[in-house]
């Protein structure tokens, strides 16, 4: 996907919202997210859970910029705790939306890089703001989870990191998949 040319970088890919096609991809994110997130979980103990929650939230950000990033992460937030009988806790509501907002600001600030070392560079930023800090001072506010299992956090999502910037990196490698993303972004 040769993100250089591209009419949406910036604060000009708030025109996206009113793109019915950006809104129904945004809506099955969300039910991604939420499935990945709140069902299809791997918990470790009481307060650790292995998910790919975020995949669905980073990738709404790089692919159609950080404003429906953001809104992908806030709706999925949300409904999936609303979904599960969850408490909402808005700071971890924040925490979703600035992972779909920072993966988004940092695919247009490194869009000269080449794609091998945008996808990293924007979902470990996510990551280390939206995850590891936002979510965990979430946890412990609210749930007084402990600190030592907060640091587990760290190691977690470096290696979810990884596999979440694998399969993004694929995906926009993929010509047949670049090709209908340009088509929806109309870039």
């Amino acid at each position: 996907m040769n993100t250089t040319k591209s009419k949406n970088t910036g604060l000009g890919s708030i025109r996206l919202f009113g793109n019915v096609r950006v809104m129904i991809i945004s809506g099955l994110f969300i039910a991604m997210s939420i499935i990945l997130g709140k069902f299809a979980h791997i918990a470790i103990g009481d307060s650790i859970r292995i998910s790919f929650e975020n995949l669905p939230v980073i990738m709404a950000g790089i692919f159609f910029g950080p404003f429906v990033g953001g809104a992908v992460g806030i709706g999925a937030d949300l409904i999936g705790c609303i979904l599960k009988g969850y408490a909402i806790n808005p700071i971890i509501t924040v925490g979703c939306a600035s992972i779909g907002i920072i993966s988004g600001f940092m695919a247009v600030l490194t869009a000269k890089l080449p794609l091998m070392f945008k996808v990293p560079v924007s979902v470990l930023t996510a990551h280390i703001i939206g995850s590891m800090i936002i979510k965990s001072i979430g946890l412990y506010i609210y749930y007084h989870t402990p600190h030592e299992v907060l640091m587990m956090r760290i190691p977690l999502y470096l290696a979810t990191t990884a596999l979440e910037s694998l399969i993004i990196y694929l995906l926009l490698k993929n010509k047949s998949f670049s090709k209908q993303l340009n088509k929806i972004t109309g870039k």
